[in-house]
């Protein structure tokens, strides 16, 4: 689930940007002032935002980036003054004063950047165990043994025999095997 985390060291301005984040459609998850709660609420969510403040009343940003899971992204907020030392993989930074027009378009550049990821995983194929692997390379040899079938044969076979009954292509050629 996509979701936004707003951490920071002042819970109003949290409320402030959580509110202007939910007035625009955004789904903001939770508001809190230090790291260790916006790691905690992060677990319940596979992917998203976390809109961070530069200094936490328990960690700086950077501590927060090193500790949040894989497939989230940062979006800081920062004073000027701070804005050229801020860096790093998955951070994007606005400076303070904040416009809103900024944050509203930083956040679905970075909504964006997600839903183009979630879907580029989703169409890799899935990686099979090499047991899987054995029991779909045996199924094959065997139908290419009886049936006298090219392996690319025998493998289009599976595929539909798995399309037609609605079960997986390991299912599928348990199935076979279980017929010798």
């Amino acid at each position: 689930m996509t979701g936004i985390v707003v951490v920071m060291p002042k819970l109003e301005d949290g409320k402030a940007v959580r509110n202007l984040l939910v007035k625009s459609g955004y789904p903001v998850h939770g508001v809190c002032a230090c790291g260790s709660q916006a790691l905690g609420m992060l677990d319940s969510l596979d992917e998203g935002i976390v809109v961070s403040g530069y200094k936490l009343s328990d960690m700086q940003y950077f501590e927060l980036r090193e500790c949040m899971p894989e497939g989230f992204e940062m979006l800081l907020l920062v004073s000027a003054t701070h804005l050229a030392e801020c860096e790093g993989e998955g951070i994007m930074c606005l400076s303070m004063p904040l416009k809103v027009n900024d944050l509203l378009n930083t956040i679905e550049l970075m909504t964006g950047t997600i839903s183009h990821r979630r879907k580029k995983k989703k169409s890799q194929p899935r990686k099979r165990r090499p047991e899987e692997m054995a029991i779909i390379n045996e199924a094959k040899a065997l139908l290419m043994y009886r049936n006298n079938m090219s392996e690319e044969e025998a493998h289009r076979y599976i595929q539909k025999c798995s399309m037609d009954n609605s079960t997986s292509l390991v299912e599928t050629a348990q199935m076979v095997l279980m017929m010798r």
